[in-house]
């Protein structure tokens, strides 16, 4: 017969990474609304009460997918420029590939992800969120400091950007768009931002 709840181990080898593996399935499974540690707990094999000297409650375990989410969208985003080479084209649409792949890939943890950054005391998930943010916005003053994009804040072209793969992931997560049409509206869109925030000819 299976071991009672209470009679599970307490130790894990690595809890706090086990139960975050779980959250992000169950996330995925089931959405955020039918996540809970109790469940968690069965999934893991241990005591109901083991993941308390991680996870106190279950909105800090929320918290914690949030900004695993952050972490790996940049580790993705990181990839993707390492092996885009120098071209700033390459580049963007590397970036815009990866961003929009992640996102349809893993669309109720980027939901959880950005809903979180709005709630108030969450400044660990605005912490982590700046890493891949940052990196658009180094993309861009690349783009700029080679004469490829106009001048300006970096900030407000990386927004242009960003809404651009953060509208096509909306079409494909919602299913308004069939998801093999991802890579082609990738495509589209950095020709577009690329031709539409080129330097204008002066006379």
């Amino acid at each position: 017969m299976p071991a009672a709840a209470d009679e599970r181990p307490y130790h894990h080898g690595n809890l706090r990474s086990a139960l975050l593996d779980a959250a992000e399935r169950g996330l995925r499974e089931r959405g955020v609304d039918q996540l809970t540690l109790r469940d968690l707990v069965r999934e893991v094999g241990v005591s109901h009460t083991a993941p308390r000297r991680h996870f106190p409650d279950r909105q800090a375990l929320l918290d914690a997918l949030a900004e695993r989410g952050f972490a790996q969208l940049d580790s993705a985003l990181r990839t993707a420029l390492s092996l885009a080479g120098a071209e700033f084209p390459a580049r963007v649409r590397a970036t815009v590939t990866a961003y929009t792949r992640f996102a349809a890939e893993n669309a109720a943890l980027l939901d959880l992800m950005y809903t979180s950054t709005r709630r108030p005391g969450a400044d660990g998930i605005a912490k982590a969120a700046e890493a891949p943010f940052e990196l658009m916005n180094q993309l861009i003053a690349q783009g700029q400091s080679q004469g490829e994009l106009e001048q300006g804040p970096p900030e407000a072209i990386g927004f242009v950007l960003f809404a651009t793969m953060h509208g096509i992931a909306s079409l494909i997560n919602s299913g308004l768009v069939g998801p093999e049409l991802l890579d082609g509206l990738a495509e589209s869109a950095v020709e577009q931002f690329l031709r539409g925030n080129h330097p204008r000819e002066r006379a």
